[in-house]
């Protein structure tokens, strides 16, 4: 979802306190949050910033005989992959829930991003009792034919998951997105921040209660958007959003029902069991309910994971010092940024109750040592690097960096 992950980053590591917000941050999340208007898709409103971009896609879903018009194109193609457009609005939201009070002016603007993905997931989720439509268009005919989604003649073909064809990691992923977009129009539209809580709790139901991944329901994900992590990731993510959004103690029970999760050192659009942990570990750290302490423990084993030099380091640097994941070759940017916004947010939970940790070592983990480390991350990508220019972003179009300078 283009500079999703790219304006992640800029809400935790550039808008903590003890960060000063300098122009180039500011310029940064203001062109991230402007990138989100050259993707979307289906009737363009008047205020729609880039002039070249039209309406598109305005009969999707009539194949169907459905209206799943809106969203946002997934990548530089024309297809809607709900998988990844469900992740990168969950991580806008989660963006925005910590840190919108230091995003000034930009905050409404990061509403209406997110109201854009949330108003199709609705159209997703709603559209036939029994359903969840999860994408849009032929991936196979439209990566052969590379033209403006204006001018687009490929098919468009709709992908739904049903009890006869489950899809628990879709439609959890989508449970989280609803949920976590509720908490963000609590306080500014009461009436659709219910609905789509509402509509959350259901779908979340149906991943719960039709067990199976949508990849083996849907071979035409592949290799596209692929499941690879299974189904129980999205299961612990979507429940700890709904946990979350609505303190109801049943999503409690599932969670710890769910077991433990892997020992992971990756975070992204297909494992989410990282940002279930440190998401979980709010509620240990923050709540003192000492019942989360191993959502703690497991979130701290992965930064362990991620920090250099300690014992159990697994994370990879270049000379320049940008993390490095060699099993996401063409999507880099997307795990950095997306850890980058698991490692400010721990380290703002650990300010708030002054917790500390120790990976194996006799070398204490503070707040700071997570936040210098992101801002490393951050500073690279804007410019801070031996090429001494900022990384335009390569690979699923999740984590594409706007190139500074006029548009």
């Amino acid at each position: 979802m283009t500079s999703l992950f790219f304006l992640v980053f800029l809400f935790s590591s550039l808008l903590t306190p003890n960060v000063d917000a300098s122009p180039i941050y500011i310029e940064a999340l203001s062109k991230s949050l402007l990138f989100f208007h050259g993707q979307r898709s289906g009737p363009l409103p008047t205020d729609q910033q880039f002039s070249w971009r039209a309406s598109s896609g305005l009969s999707d879903g009539s194949s169907a005989n459905v209206d799943l018009v809106g969203g946002y194109y997934t990548e530089g193609d024309n297809v809607k992959h709900n998988f990844p457009m469900a992740f990168t609005t969950t991580m806008l939201s989660w963006s925005t829930l910590e840190y919108g009070e230091q995003m000034g002016l930009e905050l409404q603007n990061a509403r209406v991003n997110i109201r854009w993905a949330t108003d199709y997931l609705l159209k997703c989720a709603t559209a036939t009792p029994g359903k969840l439509y999860v994408g849009v268009g032929d991936p196979n005919a439209d990566h052969k034919c590379w033209e403006r989604p204006e001018d687009m003649d490929t098919p468009r073909t709709v992908y739904s998951v049903s009890p006869s064809n489950p899809g628990s990691d879709v439609a959890a992923e989508t449970a989280a997105a609803l949920a976590a977009a509720s908490m963000v129009f609590r306080e500014v539209d009461s009436q659709y921040s219910l609905l789509l809580l509402a509509t959350a709790k259901n779908v979340m139901q149906f991943a719960i209660q039709y067990r199976g991944s949508y990849s083996d329901s849907l071979s035409s994900v592949c290799p596209f958007y692929c499941s690879y992590s299974g189904y129980k990731d999205e299961l612990m993510w979507g429940a700890a959003w709904l946990l979350k959004a609505t303190d109801d103690s049943n999503y409690k029970n599932f969670i710890q029902s769910l077991g433990g999760g892997d020992q992971t050192d990756i975070f992204n659009w297909d494992n989410n069991y990282a940002g279930a942990y440190v998401l979980l570990s709010q509620l240990a750290l923050v709540n003192s309910d000492n019942t989360f302490d191993q959502y703690k423990l497991e979130a701290e084993s992965f930064i362990c994971k991620i920090l250099p030099n300690t014992p159990s380091s697994s994370t990879s640097y270049t000379p320049g010092g940008l993390m490095y994941n060699y099993n996401l070759p063409q999507s880099n940017l997307q795990h950095v940024t997306a850890i980058t916004l698991l490692l400010t947010t721990y380290a703002k939970y650990m300010k708030a109750t002054q917790h500390t940790f120790n990976c194996g070592n006799s070398v204490n983990i503070v707040p700071d040592n997570l936040i210098s480390l992101s801002k490393q991350q951050v500073d690279y990508i804007l410019g801070e690097n031996q090429a001494k220019m900022s990384n335009p972003g390569i690979g699923d179009g999740t984590e594409v960096i706007v190139p500074f300078g006029p548009i």
